[in-house]
């Protein structure tokens, strides 16, 4: 398996720190302000999204073991992208809300371009799997 290039590495990291800050800002300062309060929902996604971005602070140091909470990141907003603003773009139903959404869900495209994906397959999808016992 060739090894994957430095700057390469430095972009997945880069992506990590974008995920870190960006959810970070947003969901650690609702968490540690004590007059805030959530409907239910909310509050498991703003844990959600604030385990994440602690999580990614992870990735500044091991960038392709972290590719799962990477995938993990993708995945979630391009199933929001399809289920949720897409239908609502079609039947000209876009809120505030979503639409406000679908911009940060839309910065996804830098995620899926900086992941390795050749790395990813060879890895992943073509590697050998870990040992069931």
């Amino acid at each position: 398996m060739s090894e994957i290039a430095p700057w390469r590495l430095n972009l997945l990291r880069a992506a990590y720190l974008v995920m870190a800050l960006g959810a970070g800002y947003l969901n650690w300062s609702q968490i540690i302000d004590p007059a805030q309060s959530w409907a239910f929902m909310e509050g498991v996604v703003v844990t959600m999204l604030a385990a994440m971005s602690a999580l990614s602070l992870l990735g500044l140091r091991h960038p392709l073991r972290m590719l799962p909470l990477m995938f993990w990141e993708i995945a979630w907003k391009l199933i929001w992208l399809f289920r949720i603003a897409l239908p609502a773009w079609q039947q000209d139903q876009m809120t505030d809300a979503i639409t406000a959404n679908l911009v940060a869900c839309g910065l996804v495209v830098i995620l899926v371009a900086v992941t390795p994906w050749d790395y990813v397959w060879r890895r992943y999808a073509v590697g050998p799997a870990e040992a069931w016992r």
